[in-house]
């Protein structure tokens, strides 16, 4: 089954961090609003009348849409896709957005798993990272939703962040167990081009990330999360069991998914595209009904390589197996050398012809992904 990913490009302010599309102008909310509705009849026919089986509103921030926003989301999709076998539809949020109010409303059309972008239970770090809440706010926000009865909620946090010791990465990872939440996802601190963050590191107020203390402090993420009871299923991802995202294990297992709105990219087996990165002109477009996106057709070792670099980060690893009767890659052979050093230096292994990371493997992944790529 497939899924459907809502993008919506506004923030009430700019974290420091942040290089994904959003604006921090509402002006143009009610024709976005629109223009994703319409986007949703226009691209009925992308997933070939596949079954929908997750939804996820991401963005940007999601919680900052009001209740007929949504209505107009929601009944334009449940217009367009059979909606019967939906059986997670997550909406991202952030602390200061939940209110009993909106968590009700998030409730009574259908949303039923929160995403809540925490990030740190440290206001100083908050601060920094120029999030718009506090670390109350952040503890009071799950059990309110709790109260309102939503049960399956992830929380973000983000790790590597400079301080002198590890002592806030671990006092926040025990407040994230405390919360008693089935998911948490958790990323490393990286410094984009274009973010704050960037033109601070350009300009020398801000010191490169120290990767030896990042690495420490996902040594203890993992050490404590398995701890209390997580799996990593995927690198940055953790979940009591079976409680995994359905939505993005999709995304791993090179499902068909379905992206609306600006920015958002869509995968059909054989091609990938990429709506415009500007609201106006996606409004634009869309009022001439016409789809602002870029087409790539994958070919045989560019489709490998993202099985490769989706699946090698999960705890089901890749197969070499289908690896050969999918793509035509025998991966023992072609990367005998690469893999024999991986090996040596215990980063990798296979068992029943499966190729999987070890924990140390696990900080070098990109790098090792990157040898294995055609």
């Amino acid at each position: 089954m497939a899924g459907i990913y809502i993008h919506i490009p506004f923030c009430s302010q700019a974290c420091h961090y942040c290089d994904f599309h959003f604006s921090t102008s509402l002006k143009l909310k009610s024709d976005l609003i629109a223009s994703i509705c319409h986007e949703i009849t226009l691209q009925k026919g992308y997933l070939n009348n596949e079954a929908i089986e997750t939804v996820y509103l991401g963005g940007g921030t999601p919680s900052l849409l009001d209740e007929g926003d949504l209505q107009q989301v929601f009944g334009a999709l449940k217009e367009s896709f059979e909606w019967t076998k939906v059986a997670e539809v997550t909406l991202e949020a952030n602390p200061e957005d939940l209110t009993t109010a909106k968590l009700d409303t998030f409730k009574k059309l259908g949303v039923n798993r929160l995403s809540i972008g925490i990030q740190s239970f440290w206001d100083e770090h908050l601060r920094f990272m120029n999030r718009s809440h506090s670390s109350g706010q952040a503890l009071k926000c799950v059990e309110l939703a709790q109260k309102a009865g939503f049960e399956n909620i992830s929380i973000d946090l983000i790790y590597g962040v400079p301080f002198k010791d590890h002592s806030v990465w671990q006092n926040d990872l025990q407040k994230a167990i405390e919360l008693n939440v089935p998911h948490m996802s958790a990323y490393c601190l990286t410094i984009e081009e274009k973010t704050a963050f960037g033109k601070w590191q350009k300009t020398g107020k801000l010191a490169p990330i120290d990767d030896h203390f990042s690495a420490e402090q996902f040594e203890t993420l993992v050490s404590v999360l398995e701890g209390a009871g997580y799996e990593q299923y995927e690198i940055s991802n953790f979940a009591k069991p079976g409680r995994y995202s359905k939505h993005n294990t999709a995304y791993w297992q090179q499902k068909p998914y379905l992206g609306i709105g600006p920015s958002a990219h869509s995968y059909n087996s054989s091609t990938r595209q990429y709506n415009i990165v500007n609201n106006a002109l996606y409004i634009k477009a869309i009022s001439d009904s016409k789809i602002p996106y870029t087409v790539e057709v994958l070919e045989a070792s560019q489709a490998f390589n993202e099985y490769l670099l989706t699946t090698l980060r999960t705890m089901w690893g890749t197969s070499l197996e289908l690896a050969d009767t999918k793509f035509g890659v025998n991966l023992l052979k072609e990367k005998e050398k690469e893999l024999s050093l991986l090996r040596k230096e215990e980063l990798l292994f296979t068992t029943d012809s499966t190729l999987y990371l070890t924990k140390k493997g696990k900080l070098f992944a990109d790098e090792i992904t990157s040898q294995l790529m055609l």
